[in-house]
């Protein structure tokens, strides 16, 4: 399993436009992508922070996703993202999510 954790700033006052775009527009878009998961995101307590993680099947599934759809993703999230969302990725080593699971 293969994780992508992105780091947005929100332009203020966003917070509940980036909530619904996600839930409307950027979910279902990530379930079409073959090896996806799971989506966790989190808003700081500012209302400005945004955390998203996305669970991949493989690093492959979650490169192939940056390549096709990521794009189309960050053009949706501009109207109320600031600036370059940062991307860090990791192999999941433990999870208690039942669809999570470590790589073996």
């Amino acid at each position: 399993m293969f994780a992508r954790n992105v780091h947005m700033q929100l332009k203020p006052n966003s917070a509940a436009l980036f909530t619904t775009t996600l839930e409307k527009e950027v979910i279902p878009l990530l379930r079409r992508q073959p090896g996806f998961h799971e989506e966790v995101a989190f808003i700081g307590p500012s209302g400005n922070d945004v955390y998203a993680i996305s669970f991949w099947e493989s690093k492959e599934n979650a490169e192939e996703y940056v390549r096709a759809a990521y794009p189309e993703v960050l053009k949706v999230l501009g109207k109320v993202v600031q600036g370059t969302p940062e991307l860090l990725t990791y192999e999941v080593c433990s999870s208690t999510i039942p669809k999570i699971t470590a790589r073996a």
